[in-house]
């Protein structure tokens, strides 16, 4: 599976080669070293994953008690944390991140989205039952019905890989299907430990297959284009979105698509200025900028405006963070860092590559970076950078921060500093965003709906929404007659 860094395809319950003889590497971030080779899907493989996957949802998977199902899923849980060490040297790997951030963040979170979604299911939802009289003086018992939706097909981002890998496969499986998961191949390694995981619970062959490669003919292409996918599940950059969606109309399959943002902050002078630093600095520059939710444009009041400039550019220069994802993420945010300044931004911090010590120089390494000074049409402002950095704008009337932050294509968080709540929720509803924080960033329920407006998606995920797009509702119609009423 991963000896000597070795990545293969989980198919059917087996790891395997597959039939395409080809093969990509994925490079360590930290030092630009080769850290692992993995075996590239092939069409003939996204098929088989898919057949599997339509076998065990017709076989056992299908026909298991939902509480047999949750069990071997809470096993699933624990069997993370169990081989814990193993997901954390995967990830950090893949992604070059801080030890603390993976060890005590994501990996614990990726077991607690299958315990929460487990809850989820054993709690229920409300099956509403409807009578309707009949002319005869007979009643028709209409009762809502839910089956789970089948095969579907999940891609995932390089961001976050076993937090949105679990963000898929839990909902997914916990209400009855089956799945195929092509993760990013530049950090396959944990989705890839997860079919081991799968296995040791005892979750049937085919229930869980992961397929290697990339996009446009290749596994993500095959995958998305597959007849017997039943519904299509991303999490990516809008333009690969916007294929994905093209490729699902054949077959008028659902899709939920959480895309990009360029996403907003709102600070009022009213704010506790302290927290708010504190805060908007994680929104700005944790897991290098690289997070669909973090800050990219800031909207600060006039009266605080200097002080607060100054205040998260000592922020910024002392935040301790990872490397881009790699070499190619590096150059991307390197070429908005050049944009910026042809634009004609002022540089108040950062703007290129940090100085690391020579074992690192190899990295993909950039740093946090603040601007202020650019006109709102730029393109920097418009443009999803999604790296450590941001644009501080200053405002004096609330209605003019609202009209700047809401002057983008995409929609998918927003955040609200002040200290009264009463303005700060009436700036939060009138923001075109799918999520808005009052004076925090980042706090996520399981149970609430999460997705965006525009281009940054169409549906929501989390709790009953997760239930509505993962199961097809019916309604059974039973009709009684006069003499049985």
């Amino acid at each position: 599976m991963m000896s000597n860094r070795k990545i293969l395809n989980f198919i059917d319950g087996e790891y395997t080669e597959g039939t395409s003889g080809k093969s990509f590497e994925v490079i360590n971030p930290v030092d630009g070293s080769i850290s692992a080779v993995v075996t590239e899907a092939s069409a003939a493989d996204v098929d088989r994953a898919v057949t599997a996957a339509r076998a065990a949802l017709e076989g056992e998977w299908g026909q298991m008690a939902v509480k047999t199902r949750l069990d071997l899923l809470d096993a699933v849980a624990d069997g993370i944390m169990a081989h814990q060490q193993d997901f954390i040297d995967a990830e950090i790997s893949d992604t070059g991140k801080p030890y603390g951030q993976v060890a005590h963040m994501e990996i614990p979170r990726a077991a607690d989205q299958f315990r929460v979604f487990l809850k989820i299911v054993a709690a229920g939802g409300k099956n509403e039952i409807i009578d309707t009289l009949l002319p005869d003086g007979g009643v028709a018992h209409n009762r809502e019905f839910r089956k789970p939706k089948g095969v579907i097909a999940a891609v995932c981002p390089w961001n976050l890989p076993l937090v949105m890998a679990t963000w898929k496969a839990a909902p997914a499986l916990a209400w009855g299907n089956t799945m195929v998961l092509k993760p990013s191949e530049e950090t396959p390694s944990t989705a890839a430990l997860l079919g081991m995981v799968m296995n040791e619970a005892g979750i049937p062959k085919g229930v869980f297959n992961v397929v290697h490669g990339f996009g446009e003919n290749s596994a993500g292409g095959f995958l998305v284009a597959h007849p017997g996918v039943d519904a299509i599940n991303f999490t990516g950059e809008t333009r690969t979105g916007e294929a994905i969606m093209k490729s699902s109309a054949v077959g008028l399959r659902d899709v939920s698509l959480e895309l990009g943002g360029k996403n907003p902050c709102i600070v009022f002078a009213d704010c506790n200025f302290a927290a708010a630093i504190e805060g908007i600095a994680k929104s700005c520059f944790f897991n290098c900028g690289q997070i669909c939710l973090g800050t990219e444009r800031l909207y600060v009041e006039q009266s605080i405006f200097d002080k607060f400039v100054v205040a998260l550019k000592n922020a910024a220069e002392s935040q301790t963070i990872g490397p881009a994802v790699g070499p190619t993420h590096q150059k991307k945010i390197l070429s908005y860092y050049r944009l910026a300044e042809q634009e004609g931004a002022t540089v108040v911090t950062g703007g290129g590559i940090p100085k690391v010590n020579e074992a690192l120089v190899g990295g993909a390494w950039v740093q946090p970076t603040i601007w202020t000074g650019l006109p709102e049409k730029a393109r920097l402002l418009k443009e999803e950078v999604f790296g450590p950095c941001c644009h501080i704008q200053p405002f004096v009337r609330e209605e003019d921060a609202i009209r700047m932050a809401n002057d983008s294509l995409y929609g998918l968080a927003a955040c609200v500093w002040s200290g009264d709540e009463g303005k700060a929720r009436r700036v939060a509803e009138a923001l075109n965003v799918g999520v808005c924080w009052i004076n925090g960033w980042m706090v996520r329920d399981l149970r609430t709906a999460f997705g965006g407006v525009g281009m940054s998606g169409i549906g929501r995920e989390g709790g009953i929404y997760s239930m509505e797009f993962h199961t097809e509702l019916k309604n059974i119609c039973t009709i009684m007659s006069p003499a049985t009423v």
